[in-house]
């Protein structure tokens, strides 16, 4: 009996390519040339505070390059601190550009340089495992796409942020302990000054010889002539009061001022705690004096500020002391009887309380606004392809909803004469989105509305 038999062709044998190294990590060869960005930072944006922190950095990692023959394509210097993710605008950059393949290496002083934050240690080691960031070299070591020196990147940013952290703890444990010692661990109040003792640590405050008797005086005009703050802020341009720095004091300063517990001795900290502390330093005025002025102060009619809304307010400014515009509601009984409501815009004398400007009433205000409107070249200042979008509304609306065909012809809205329909009709809200891009380019002065040359045609 034949035997049926399955008969293989053998398939001739191909010479198979001898591996003779498998590596699955991405090294320096396999990636081209190395291109390195030298990142300097230093903690401080203060110019005069480590100012040769920067330059020595970037003199010791160019010895390194050349001595190791590295090849520094940028060199990039930032003066800001690393404890906040994201906050370096330079470092962010360095960042996206090794992403885009600018470069693949930083050379920098240390690991704290480039992060004391898990945010943006984080993303320095995504980018060495995605590939992009193939080596960062400090001038005592390098670290590249290997997990050992991954980890040991990490343990030296990491204890950088240990130590910020810790750093500030006991900060706020040594000003907690100076203010339990009389010290309020910040600068002193106006009419108060340092004074550096060879016996002393630290800097004493003593009131201050020229400007403690003013504030002083300021307390009791307030207290005794019920004096207010504008009187005051009058009185003390008058006498020429200034800061330290030699800087006008502000109305707003001078409330701050009358209602400073510090000038009674006593000071609390943090603010908002309820703790209270009994300073080393002579009050300037006394817990009666203090209370006297208060009473005063609270005394004063307030003002209900926003309890109407105008449409034109915060749109403007003063033309003469660059103030902002504010507007007041006035009511006139005409003889019939009835009563008349007129709206008027004038300088609200916030950085010059004696200017002189006249108002404007709202209907010629309007009737300025329409005219400028005719004047200004709505692309160049943003407010065209706005209204463009509200007429295109407008239009599906009248086509869609009201059932007004194509074929019934309607007149095409203009976006200009939309613009004078907004001002004269719209609610208040579109009329100052409509003038938002002309905010602090409109003017009142001597009675009238002018629009700043730019943003004309």
């Amino acid at each position: 009996m034949a035997t049926a038999t399955l008969s293989r062709t053998k398939a001739p044998k191909t010479p198979i390519p001898e591996l003779t190294h498998l590596d699955l990590t991405p090294s320096l060869a396999s990636t081209g040339a190395m291109r390195y960005c030298l990142y300097a930072r230093k903690s401080s944006e203060d110019d005069e505070r480590q100012a040769l922190s920067i330059d020595s950095q970037i003199k010791a990692m160019l010895e390194l390059a050349k001595r190791e023959g590295l090849e520094i394509a940028e060199v990039r210097r930032e003066s800001h601190s690393a404890k906040a993710s994201g906050a370096r605008p330079v470092f962010k950059q360095l960042l996206t550009d090794v992403r885009a393949g600018m470069f693949n290496g930083i050379l920098t002083w240390a690991a704290d340089r480039l992060s004391r934050n898990a945010g943006d240690l984080g993303t320095v080691v995504d980018l060495m495992d995605q590939g992009h960031l193939i080596e960062i070299r400090t001038h005592g070591q390098g670290f590249t796409n290997n997990p050992n020196e991954k980890f040991l990147l990490m343990i030296l940013c990491s204890q950088a942020k240990l130590e910020n952290d810790n750093r500030g703890i006991n900060t706020k444990r040594g000003m907690k302990t100076r203010a339990e010692m009389g010290h309020r661990p910040c600068i002193p109040a106006l009419g108060y000054a340092l004074e550096k003792r060879p016996e002393d640590k630290k800097n004493r405050v003593i009131p201050d010889p020229i400007r403690g008797p003013f504030v002083r005086q300021a307390f009791e005009k307030v207290a005794y002539q019920h004096a207010s703050g504008r009187q005051l802020h009058r009185w003390m341009q008058e006498v020429g009061f200034t800061t330290k720095l030699g800087r006008t004091i502000t109305l707003s300063m001078i409330y701050r001022m009358l209602r400073n517990p510090f000038y009674t001795g006593k000071f609390e900290y943090p603010v908002g705690s309820g703790n209270w502390y009994q300073g080393t330093y002579e009050p300037l005025v006394s817990q009666r004096l203090f209370e006297e002025a208060g009473k005063v102060l609270d005394m004063a009619p307030k003002k209900q500020w926003g309890s109407k809304e105008f449409a034109f307010t915060k749109m403007m400014l003063c033309g003469n002391c660059g103030s902002g515009i504010t507007a007041e509601e006035k009511h006139k009984r005409m003889k019939d009887g009835s009563i008349r409501k007129y709206v008027y815009y004038r300088c609200c004398h916030a950085k010059n309380h004696d200017c002189k400007q006249p108002s404007i009433r709202e209907d010629e205000l309007l009737e300025s606004l329409l005219t400028i409107i005719d004047t200004i070249d709505l692309d160049k200042i943003g407010m065209k392809k706005k209204l463009q979008e509200e007429v295109s509304r407008y239009e599906k609306f009248t086509t869609g909803v009201l059932g007004q065909s194509a074929s019934a012809k309607m007149p095409r809205v203009e976006i200009r004469a939309y613009a004078k329909y907004l001002l004269q009709n719209g609610k208040i809200e579109e009329k100052r989105e409509l003038l938002n891009c002309l905010r602090n380019k409109i003017t009142l002065e001597d009675g009238k509305i002018t629009l700043a040359k730019e943003a004309k045609e």
